[in-house]
């Protein structure tokens, strides 16, 4: 898995808790990086943040899903914006996670991005 955030504390965090279930890979700090990365490294899970410097979160899941339909991307926001989903699903996204839910609530995400590419 790698991990996409532009605020340190944010992206530590998010870390420690995936941590304990989850290979973190990488972690990187803009969203033409996780872009990059995810091409090289091939991991099956992108966590990216919405709010990214130089490229969106949403355009860096388009982006990594056109070069690597297998990777899964999980958008990680703090905003509440419903519109929102349905973008996310657009560009590929498996799942649109809140940062305001639970932790559990982003691992659950996850476990089922994983699940349904097992099928």
């Amino acid at each position: 898995m790698i991990l996409a955030d532009d605020y340190p504390p944010m992206l530590s965090a998010t870390k420690r808790l995936l941590a304990v279930d989850c290979d973190v890979v990488a972690v990187v700090g803009d969203g033409a990086e996780i872009v990059d990365v995810a091409s090289t490294l091939q991991p099956d899970v992108v966590v990216v943040d919405f709010n990214m410097p130089r490229v969106n979160g949403l355009e860096a899941c388009r982006r990594i899903r056109r070069a690597n339909p297998e990777i899964k991307v999980i958008v990680f926001t703090a905003m509440g914006d419903e519109g929102l989903k349905e973008q996310a699903r657009r560009v590929g996204a498996s799942a649109l996670v809140s940062k305001h839910a639970s932790g559990q609530e982003l691992i659950n995400a996850i476990k089922t991005a994983c699940a349904d590419s097992a099928v």
